[in-house]
Order: structure tokens, then C-alpha cells, then sequence
């Protein structure tokens, strides 16, 4: 059988390869061996440099990939999200914040199209799990965390922080997001909502350290409260709140 010598490059060939096509799949369609396609794309890459970026680009994405480190960091969400009712938040703790940037990659993937059905179908038993936190989203969760964790510092047998006179930075956080809580209430400015689980998760926390006609949480010491004898003793009324 005599066999037509085809003209190189094949132009059919070369277009195919150009979308995306590539040469082994050329071959079984034109009935042909691999090594004759391969051969007219080079001569086609010698005349057309871009051919071989070409052909990358137009190639069909990967399929989603499932990790190991992916599924435990799903696990992690779903489980965080059934005991708190929440999403992960960057910054509140570095298995969080790996939890919170997965959770990033996954939005951003799945508006691409691209998220793994295996992480999608999980992920949708979380209502607005698409979103993007806002602002708003974030100060809230930053305040329910300072409220943990002034509530777990207490438990931990300390007296209420202070906001200064401390040298301990952990401490200075804690006392300056709860002097602004004081602050917000006397100014009107806290929701009955906060008040509430202030009230409720830490107790005494509008009087504080040195709060005058309680007792310290540290040193069980009692200190006179307004119209007692001692009311009159400047440097009692002037100790501050801490």
C-alpha cells in the first residue's frame, strides 16, 4: 500500500494541538502514529513560537483535587460551625487562621468553578458559607473571642485585668477591651444584647477590680461601698476602675 505523504505541518494537526488537543489524542483521531503529529508540530513550533503557550492555555483545567490536609481542615469547620455556630476567623489562633484561609481559597475557587464537589457538598450544610465576612462580621466575632477569653483569664484564678499598670501585654488587651466595655454602657453605647452576655459569662464586670461595696475576685478583700464610714477617705474615692 502506498502511503500519501502528507504536506508538514498538517494545518488540521496544528490547529487541534492549538486548542488544546493534544498530540496522542491528534494521532488516534487522524489514525496515525503519535511520533508523525509530533513531528509537524515541531516543524509548526519552529515557524510559530507561541504555538507551545498556545496549546497550555487552551488546555481544560485539572480536575478539583481532594487533600488530606484539605479534609481535615473541612472536618475542622464542620465541627467548629455545629459546636459555635460560626466560621473560623484569621487571627484568633494559628489552627484557626489555617482553617479561615483554606475556607478563603474554597470561596474563591468555587466562583471560578472549580471548588472540588467533595468539599462543596460538604461545605453546604453551612448557610452563606460563599460569603465573604464583612467588617461587621469580623468585629463581632472579635468581641465574642475577647469575651472568651476574658472569661477563661478569670477561671484561671486571675483578678480582673487591668488596662494599665501592667507590664503583661496579654493582661493590657484584656483590661483595655474591658475598660471599653465599662465605657460604652455609662456612655450608652452598648446593646442590651452584649450587656446580657456580659452579664451573664462574666458577672461583675461592671465594677471590676476596685469597684467600690464589692469584693475583689482575687483577694476576697471587701471595699466600702458609697454612704459607709469610710466613704469620706480621699484616697479611697479616688482609686480608678481597672
Amino acid at each position: 500500500m502506498v502511503q500519501t505523504k502528507r504536506p508538514a505541518p498538517n494545518p488540521e494537526w496544528v490547529l487541534m494541538y492549538r486548542q488544546g488537543i493534544p498530540a496522542p489524542k491528534i494521532a488516534a483521531i487522524a489514525s496515525v502514529a503519535a511520533t508523525v503529529v509530533r513531528y509537524h508540530l515541531a516543524i509548526a513550533a519552529k515557524q510559530a513560537p507561541g504555538l507551545r503557550e498556545d496549546h497550555k492555555e487552551a488546555l481544560p483545567p485539572p480536575p478539583p483535587r481532594v487533600t488530606d490536609a484539605g479534609r481535615r481542615n473541612l472536618a475542622d469547620i464542620l465541627a467548629l460551625y455545629a459546636a459555635e455556630g460560626r466560621l473560623p476567623v484569621s487571627g484568633r489562633s494559628s489552627q484557626e487562621s489555617t482553617m479561615a484561609g483554606w475556607l478563603t481559597r474554597c470561596r474563591k475557587q468555587a466562583a471560578e468553578g472549580i471548588l472540588s464537589p467533595v468539599y462543596a457538598e460538604a461545605l453546604a450544610v453551612i448557610p452563606g458559607w460563599r460569603d465573604y465576612p464583612t467588617k461587621r462580621d469580623t468585629d463581632a466575632a472579635r468581641w465574642k473571642q475577647r469575651l472568651a477569653e476574658v472569661a477563661a483569664y478569670l477561671a484561671a484564678g486571675h483578678d480582673w485585668p487591668r488596662h494599665n499598670k501592667t507590664d503583661d501585654q496579654a493582661e493590657r488587651t484584656l483590661g483595655v477591651w474591658l475598660h471599653t466595655q465599662r465605657i460604652d454602657r455609662r456612655a450608652g453605647k452598648l446593646t442590651a444584647a452584649k450587656e446580657k452576655q456580659l452579664n451573664d459569662v462574666i458577672p461583675g464586670w461592671q465594677q471590676g477590680r476596685w469597684g467600690r461595696g464589692t469584693t475583689s475576685r482575687k483577694s476576697g478583700t471587701w471595699y466600702p461601698g458609697p454612704g459607709s464610714a469610710n466613704d469620706e477617705i480621699p484616697w479611697l474615692q479616688a482609686q480608678p476602675y481597672c
